[in-house]
């Protein structure tokens, strides 16, 4: 199994590679798939939208961007801390990391709480990583599970309103078309 991933010409550099590294060892080390295949890939889709729309962010904002889209799940997902994301990655990956993780709860709106919305909305970097995340996972729903597709569809005005930003309106127009 690859775990690691060829990056996009003109957005690799050590902290994204970095990042890319982590992440993959983060997620294959506690088993973690992705609608049964590695986690990986999901990793993977979430980078290319963020290369996609990285235009979209100041020239300072890329490389960490383009980082926490590979480490956007270590903590919700991988037995990670904070501490740990910044030892390896650095402050401001780690500060977008923790804003993109979940709440405890039972269920997916305990978990996505006004709390988990708000520190989202106050990183504009997390804001750009959380759009990329959902744009990875409807556009996967879209072509391989319908259910949560479903899920995505329902949750689609909630979400847009909670976190919207005009500096990424082509990313909102992208996920309405999705």
């Amino acid at each position: 199994m690859e775990i690691f991933c060829k990056l996009n010409p003109g957005f690799d550099s050590d902290i994204i590679r970095n990042a890319m590294e982590y992440a993959a060892k983060c997620h294959i080390g506690t088993n973690h798939i992705y609608d049964g295949h590695p986690y990986t890939i999901h990793l993977k889709m979430v980078y290319d939208f963020g290369c996609q729309f990285a235009h979209l962010l100041k020239k300072e904002e890329v490389d960490t961007a383009l980082a926490a889209c590979w480490t956007h799940d270590t903590i919700e997902d991988t037995r990670q801390t904070y501490n740990d994301v910044k030892k390896q990655c650095g402050t401001d990956i780690a500060e977008v990391v923790y804003a993109l993780t979940n709440e405890k709860g039972r269920t997916r709106a305990e978990r996505a709480n006004d709390k988990y919305y708000q520190g989202i909305r106050e990183n504009e970097v997390a804001t750009f990583v959380k759009l990329c995340d959902r744009l990875a996972n409807t556009s996967y729903s879209a072509a391989h599970n319908q259910k949560m597709i479903e899920t995505y569809r329902n949750e689609m005005p909630h979400f847009c309103q909670t976190i919207y930003n005009a500096r990424f309106e082509p990313m909102f127009e992208e996920l309405k078309r999705l």
